[in-house]
């Protein structure tokens, strides 16, 4: 059995991967969301010379090749298409086997528990602290993770004193038994950073995602080792070497790799294994609910230092519409972890005869 073709299905946000055997099998899988278009152009010219012709039982072996033969190209581009590659793979391996990856992995399908995300800054404080006790009260949801800092804003708000305000503000909102998180995305330099993070342990906050711009690794580190409360980070970071150099550093208390940035399940898993090694928890970045969300599930489901939830989009994006079936459903603070072989879920074929399509295959 050999890998016969990679068939693309994209639109600007979201890229499906089709991979068939020789023999008629197949299985789907995903490169990372935004700018996918041209993702699946990278996947066609550059991944597929390193996939078509091979055992696609040998995620392993093919996802290192794909990563080394094209050495001179390191980065974001190169490890998502190679995500859409691995993810496709542990599809079709989950259905040969009649089982779902999770179970694959060595895991048990089960409810996870989940944390609702906001993406949003444009909102104001009140006003997101309405919408998150609603979703408590409606939903269940036991944890939520809000935006604070503005997106790599070398220490600028997205507006005046937002930081100081949304975050008693949610906290009055969910009450004290709720877990509350903040993801500040690369805000602030580190002394900065720790005079926010005084703040935040005053309302008991869970974890302090990203607090420094995410290359400057040692930033981070400094603001870790100043901090009672859990500094986490990493979804970003595609290079299986940085993500040993966070690790050994201790950087970070919370490791979260995102399967699709980082370039799939295969790789995914090394990189919780060093902070398994570590005593670090695991708890990937999924902020969308595209197909991510469901390789997630998956892996939390299997992997030995899970984190304690699930990150779950709150947001109403209209490009992950009727992508999948089932979709993904939050009751009583908790997901499924999709039944069923491989991924569990089913690719709309409406969604994929509206999307713009290429093969790549063998002759």
């Amino acid at each position: 059995m050999r890998i016969q073709s990679i068939e693309t299905f994209s639109t600007k946000e979201i890229c499906i991967v089709r991979i068939r055997t020789d023999s008629g099998e197949e299985g789907y899988g995903q490169v990372a969301p935004y700018h996918a278009n041209i993702s699946a152009m990278v996947l066609h010219q550059q991944i597929a010379p390193h996939v078509l012709g091979f055992n696609p039982l040998d995620i392993d072996g093919i996802v290192d090749r794909c990563i080394e033969a094209e050495h001179k190209f390191p980065g974001s581009y190169i490890c998502r298409a190679v995500g859409g590659v691995d993810t496709a793979l542990w599809d079709l391996k989950g259905k040969l086997e009649g089982k779902s990856v999770c179970e694959l992995l060595g895991g048990t399908n089960r409810p996870i528990h989940v944390y609702g995300s906001s993406m949003r800054r444009d909102i104001s404080p009140q006003d997101e602290a309405n919408r998150l006790k609603e979703l408590m009260n409606n939903k269940g949801y036991t944890a939520f993770k809000i935006r604070i800092a503005n997106n790599f804003g070398k220490n600028i708000d997205i507006w005046p004193g937002r930081t100081e305000e949304i975050v008693p503000a949610v906290r009055r909102a969910i009450g004290d038994d709720t877990a509350l998180m903040v993801d500040a995305n690369s805000g602030y330099t580190p002394d900065k950073a720790i005079e926010v993070g005084r703040m935040l342990e005053k309302y008991n906050v869970a974890h302090f995602e990203e607090p420094c711009p995410y290359p400057e690794i040692e930033w981070t580190a400094e603001v870790t080792r100043a901090l009672k409360i859990p500094v986490a980070g990493g979804e970003q970071d595609n290079c299986l070497s940085q993500w040993k150099r966070i690790i050994d550093l201790k950087a970070v208390d919370i490791v979260q790799p995102d399967i699709c940035y980082l370039g799939g399940i295969s790789r995914t898993l090394k990189v919780a294994k060093m902070a398994s090694e570590a005593g670090l928890p695991c708890t990937p970045h999924a902020a969308n609910l595209s197909m991510v969300t469901v390789f997630t599930l998956h892996v939390l489901g299997a992997i030995e230092n899970a984190g304690p939830y699930l990150e779950f989009s709150i947001e109403n994006n209209p490009w992950v519409k009727d992508l999948f079936y089932p979709t993904l459903e939050v009751r009583n603070g908790m997901v499924d972890i999709p039944h069923g072989i491989g991924w569990g879920v089913e690719i709309n074929k409406d969604w994929l005869k509206k999307a713009d399509y290429k093969i790549t295959q063998l002759h």
